[in-house]
C-alpha cells in the first residue's frame, strides 16, 4: 500500500499533518502512532509463536504415534 509513497509524499503527508494538528500537538501524534505500531508488532510476534509453538507439538504427537 505505501511501497510508492517517496520522499516528497512523506514531506506532504508531514506537512498536512502539521496544519491540521499544529506544532505542539505532533510530536504527542507520532509518540502514539509509534506506541500503536509496537503493540502490534508485539501481538504478531506473539501469535506467531503460539502458531510455531502448536505445530511443533502437533509434529511430535505425530512422531509418537509412527
Amino acid at each position: 500500500m505505501f511501497q510508492n509513497i517517496g520522499f516528497p509524499g512523506l514531506i506532504l503527508i508531514l506537512i498536512i499533518a502539521l496544519v491540521i494538528f499544529g506544532p505542539k500537538k505532533l510530536p504527542e501524534i507520532g509518540k502514539a502512532a509509534g506506541q500503536t505500531l509496537r503493540e502490534f508488532k508485539k501481538s504478531t510476534r506473539d501469535l506467531t509463536s503460539d502458531v510455531t509453538d502448536e505445530l511443533d507439538e502437533a509434529k511430535e504427537i505425530i512422531k509418537e504415534n509412527k
